[in-house]
């Protein structure tokens, strides 16, 4: 069984940034596709970013530019390094691991942009 906990949501300004972090347990990590998605009021669930098991990486065009993730399998953790941010970004952000065709979820963080 894999668990997930994500971390580093919180309060920031407009235009400010936060780094969030999806740590998960369990040998098979490094094999896994790892997405980062949100969830703002009131709206779908929305797919954020992916990066592959060869660090292969995709956005959504509206963070493309200001949204990088990256992992670092020696601490089973990927990172969502998120710049610029804005108010349209503010939703719950979950992590989601693929691993041998099986989908793992976090809890989420709330990350809110407010002046």
């Amino acid at each position: 069984q894999v668990q997930i906990v994500e971390s580093g949501g919180g309060l920031v300004q407009p235009g400010g940034f936060l780094r969030l972090s999806c740590a998960a347990s369990g040998s098979l990590f490094s094999g896994a596709y790892v997405s980062w998605y949100r969830q703002a009021p009131g709206k779908q669930r929305e797919w954020v970013a992916t990066i592959s098991s060869t660090g292969s990486t995709n956005y959504l065009v509206s963070v493309k530019g200001r949204f990088t993730i990256s992992r670092d399998n020696a601490k089973n953790t990927v990172y969502l390094q998120m710049n610029s941010l804005n108010p349209e970004d503010t939703a719950v952000y979950s992590c989601n691991l693929m691993i041998l065709g099986k989908d793992y979820w976090g809890q989420g963080t709330q990350v809110t942009v407010s002046s």
